[in-house]
């Protein structure tokens, strides 16, 4: 999955933590007990200077297999004394162990070269918290969407914009649930205060849970944020150019609303054409129809935009002024 370098750097960073944490405190228990039990201290000397003679033996024996299984053997013996030694004392027998928060890779994040499923776990934590910091995620899944507020009036098409509500959330539930980086793009339509935004964060949770990279933002601050890169202005940027044109799923919302220069069309355009090069899908959300998305920019972008996505189109009164 195509998460950002600053997401598996913050997840590094957190496995770096874990480990130190727990070696800490393992440190702290054994002297402790061994202040306690002082015969413990002489064991794990001892254990230690085994460690160093395995070593020499490898560097300098004629007969390493012999004398690996005979320093293996006195280990044991010793780690055999020291859970003696703790069990009779009332402590548990693995008290002095480094209690990892994974024991399956011991905190590194992998497993023999391969990413331990608490990496997993921890990349979609990361990606999720990023998310939230800028957008409403935990409060937009598919449960919260409640077609309720749409009108139940027939229209000339023969369905009430509820219906049409509910079979365009089922239709993203559904997106959402198959999504790969081969699926397809979207493009939800509709006045203000329709749900498009909520929408497109329900299938970014859904999405987030399988392991893939999610970059959301609105047009006006990614596209914001890519001129700023684009001229060395990187200062506190959210947003860089591999991580918009890379990730699994792009979620570019409210477009139209930006400021319209030479540079957020031309960049835009790109936006567009990049993914749909590199079969990534987008989900784009917009106030404007795609005769107003047509005279706001160029004929390249909505051509594109007419055959590579699939409109949503949803209707009926705000519902924010609704809620309220």
């Amino acid at each position: 999955m195509a998460y950002s370098q600053d997401v598996y750097n913050q997840a590094i960073q957190t496995l770096e933590r874990r480990r130190e944490r727990a070696n800490l405190e393992a440190q702290a228990r054994f002297d402790e007990i061994s202040e306690k039990l002082p015969e413990l201290e002489t064991i794990q000397q001892k254990l230690a200077q085994i460690g160093l003679n395995i070593s020499k033996v490898f560097l300098y024996s004629t007969n390493k297999q012999a004398d690996i299984e005979q320093l293996m053997q006195e280990s044991l013996s010793l780690q055999e004394q020291k859970k003696a030694i703790l069990t009779k004392n009332g402590y548990s027998e693995n008290a002095l162990d480094v209690q990892y928060t994974c024991p399956a890779c011991s905190d590194t994040g992998f497993i023999k070269n391969r990413r331990c499923k608490c990496h997993t776990e921890l990349l979609k934590d990361i990606e999720r918290s990023n998310l939230a910091k800028i957008a409403p995620i935990e409060d937009c899944t598919f449960d919260t969407f409640d077609v309720n507020y749409y009108p139940q009036e027939i229209m000339k098409n023969g369905i009430s914009p509820r219906d049409k509500a509910e079979k365009i959330k089922n239709s993203c539930r559904k997106y959402a649930v198959n999504f790969n980086t081969a699926s397809k793009n979207i493009m939800f339509m509709g006045g203000t205060g329709l749900g498009k935004t909520h929408l497109s964060l329900a299938i970014a949770n859904v999405v987030i849970n399988k392991g893939y990279s999610v970059v959301y933002g609105t047009a006006q601050n990614i596209l914001s944020d890519l001129q700023n890169e684009n001229f060395g202005r990187d200062d506190d940027l959210r947003y860089y150019e591999r991580a918009v044109l890379g990730c699994d799923l792009l979620i570019l919302d409210d477009l139209g609303t930006e400021f319209k220069s030479a540079y957020t069309v031309a960049c835009l355009y790109n936006i567009i054409n990049s993914r749909i090069s590199a079969k990534l899908p987008t989900i784009i959300s917009t106030n404007f129809t795609l005769d107003e998305l047509e005279e706001k920019y160029d004929q390249r972008i909505t051509s594109r935009i007419t055959g590579e996505y699939k409109q949503l189109i949803l209707v009926g009164n705000d519902i924010r002024y609704m809620k309220d």
